[in-house]
């Protein structure tokens, strides 16, 4: 690959990877809007999408010199292009074979980003080539082989080596790009012309210099390029200040060829091309043109690598605990000189907390990232066992930190599998029950003061706590006694227990006892809290109540003996000041009454190995666990304070307890306690 190209690679496979994710989002979309017999005009903007996607990706990889993309890119648009022409003709063949293409090009985009260039399934080319056919011609469409012979060499389980490249070989070439449409004859060149061509960037364009790049490289491979403005090394830089580039050039291609290739490349608007009998002065022409536009600036976005992101938010955060050591130093001063120090560290402090809050903007990110996926997943999982659903989402346009979006990715696809396997009924129970033969799942996302709600309801038969009492105490996690007094709530709860099971039978969807532990472990990592609602027969509510960042957050520091430990303000509840010897006992373990309810009462300094202190007056904190609270008792409470969370490398990070270390003032480490973790330690 040219090495312009490779400085490009990666904004490549950012880009054209967006446009699959949006691709198979349409796709699912359109086959639901079909099942529920929605009108043409209904499909036109789904199909017109899709549409779009495919060339986008067709013209991104063309333009980056990857012909094996961009003929399987173009083979899926010849076949959504049938749709557009007739909306009737969308079944479910189609899309599934689209999907599947969606998938090979993904992971085609993802293999050009390692320097790879991996070749198009032929196979798979040929079935969009002769779905395509079969549907133009009004022909049934079949499984496995069609029954008339193909327009080319036959087929059979071994087809000879020739058969496969039959379609797609007007696209083998890299360049020039136009072999996309190799139905139409080119037309013939003709004398040598001076053009000048205005080309406008698309508004909603996230790199518009970049495609202004592409435009040039385009054009230089049709002709002579004498000048254009923003010239290359300005667009190379990134600027392109008006959103849009003035070309002049020297070639004996049409009008018509030009335009074709232009049209190749994604995110392009206007397109103006006029003949000019003489060039003059053309530099001259270009930065009037740019002077007169620079005054209206529009504003643009830049993506930056989340590692360089990461290294930013270290850097700041690693300025805010400077900043508080700076502040502790200063009040060992002699009064006359703490004055102007505490000034300028206040100062210095707001200024550095504007500069955290502005990094922080940065990387909060929608969670429709994430979401995006969800009706693909449900729906490949309802094929596989033989249901319908519909996934709505909403509220996908709220933030929340990056690296938890990371984390919760994982999460809400296995809450959304296990939906459509344990929770949604096969159509033919759905209709005796009285409800609608597709199954209905909901994903809704809210803020709530400093939290953001995630909540993913199902309306199918709901979880059954009689069986998972049932499982609890088969697997002896519980006793008969233990498991018949909980509540309906807690009973729920079970289901995130390690290896327990209601499923039948064990399948490649669940059924394993692995899942929702899981995703109530990585919850919880992430400062965030699990629950479940369930009624029989009416469906199931999973909520997570996540924090909106988990670089920066509260803990309340607690001492215990010569130790200072921070414990996360979301899971306190909240203290009191106790004479420990006086606390009533059940079954020897000592009981703390709180808010109506008695919790137990756990010495911190026992459940770390300390040295007990022996000191009769303690505070205890009420803290949240998974099945409830517990109170810890602990020798002072020293206050609230902000801390900036690092994570614990080797070996600290296999200690159970610890979660995170933050710094203080005076330079000392405080590990933050993951409560849950410890007690089952």
């Amino acid at each position: 690959m040219a090495l312009d190209f490779q400085r490009y690679i990666g904004l490549f496979v950012s880009e054209a990877g967006d446009h699959l994710t949006a691709l198979g989002r349409d796709l699912v979309a359109l086959e639901q809007a079909v099942r529920a017999g929605g009108a043409e005009a209904q499909l036109r903007p789904l199909i017109d999408s899709i549409f779009r996607h495919a060339h986008s990706v067709k013209g991104m990889s063309a333009s980056m010199e990857l012909p094996a993309i961009a003929a399987l890119a173009h083979k899926a648009e010849d076949l959504v292009d049938v749709f557009r022409g007739d909306a009737g003709r969308v079944e479910p063949a189609c899309i599934d074979l689209l999907l599947t293409t969606g998938d090979a090009l993904a992971d085609m985009v993802q293999a050009s980003g390692r320097n790879e260039r991996p070749p198009a399934d032929a196979d798979l080319m040929k079935r969009l080539v002769d779905m395509a056919r079969r549907l133009k011609a009004g022909l049934p469409l079949v499984q496995g082989p069609p029954t008339e012979p193909p327009p080319g060499p036959g087929r059979g389980a071994a087809p000879p080596a020739a058969a496969p490249p039959a379609e797609p070989a007007a696209e083998a070439p890299p360049a020039p790009p136009p072999a996309a449409a190799p139905a139409e004859p080119e037309p013939a060149a003709g004398p040598v012309q001076r053009l000048r061509l205005e080309v406008e960037i698309a508004p909603a364009c996230p790199v518009p210099a970049v495609r202004a790049f592409l435009v040039v490289k385009k054009l230089s491979a049709l002709g002579a390029n004498l000048a254009s403005a923003p010239a290359v090394e300005e667009l190379k830089a990134g600027r392109l200040p008006d959103g849009r580039i003035t070309v002049w050039m020297e070639t004996a291609e049409p009008v018509e060829r030009l335009k074709r290739a232009l049209g190749q490349i994604s995110d392009l608007g206007r397109v103006e091309i006029e003949v000019e009998a003489a060039l003059a002065e053309p530099v001259a022409h270009a930065a009037a043109a740019h002077g007169a536009g620079s005054a209206a600036e529009p504003s643009r976005t830049v993506r930056v690598r989340t590692e360089i992101l990461d290294g930013f938010v270290d850097a700041v955060g690693e300025l805010l605990l400077a900043t508080a050591r700076i502040r502790e130093v200063g009040r060992a001063l002699p009064d006359q000189y703490r004055p102007p120090l505490d000034e300028g560290v206040d100062r210095l402090h707001a200024i550095v907390k504007d500069l955290h809050d502005k990094v922080m903007a940065v990387r909060m990110t929608p969670l429709a990232t994430v979401t995006e996926r969800l009706p693909r997943a449900a729906r490949d999982v309802a094929r596989k066992l033989g249901r319908q659903v519909e996934v709505e989402i909403q509220g996908s346009e709220i933030e929340l930190d990056r690296a938890i979006l990371e984390e919760l990715a994982d999460p809400l696809t296995h809450v959304l599998r296990n939906a459509v396997d344990h929770g949604i009924e096969a159509p033919h129970l759905r209709l005796l029950a009285g409800k609608p033969a597709a199954g209905r799942i909901t994903v809704t996302a809210r803020r709530d003061r400093d939290r953001v709600v995630v909540e993913l309801s199902d309306d199918g038969q709901g979880m059954d706590t009689a069986r998972l009492r049932e499982a609890a105490v088969t697997r002896g996690t519980l006793s008969a006694d233990q498991a018949a007094a909980l509540t309906d709530r807690e009973a729920l709860l079970l289901a995130c227990l390690p290896g327990l099971s209601t499923a039948e039978k064990v399948t490649d969807v669940s059924g394993r006892g692995v899942g929702l532990d899981a995703v109530k472990r990585t919850v919880e990592a992430v400062g965030g809290v699990l629950e479940i609602e369930s009624a029989p027969g009416v469906g199931t509510r999973i909520v997570l109540r996540l924090p909106l960042t988990v670089a920066v957050q509260p803990v309340l520091l607690v001492g215990v003996g010569t130790e200072v430990l921070g414990l996360p303000i979301s899971k306190v509840h909240g203290a009191a000041h106790v004479v420990y010897s006086t606390l009533d006992r059940s079954r020897g373990e000592p009981i703390l009454p709180y808010d109506g309810e008695l919790v137990p009462v756990y010495d911190l300094a026992t459940l770390l190995g300390f040295t007990a202190t022996g000191r009769d007056e303690r505070a205890v904190v009420v803290a949240e666990v998974s099945d409830g609270r517990i109170g810890l008792a602990v020798d002072a409470l020293l206050g609230q304070q902000e801390a900036v969370l690092k994570p614990l490398g080797t070996p600290l990070g296999a200690v159970s307890g610890l979660s995170a270390v933050t710094v203080m003032g005076n330079g000392r480490p405080v590990f933050i306690l993951d409560v849950q973790r410890l007690l089952a330690a």
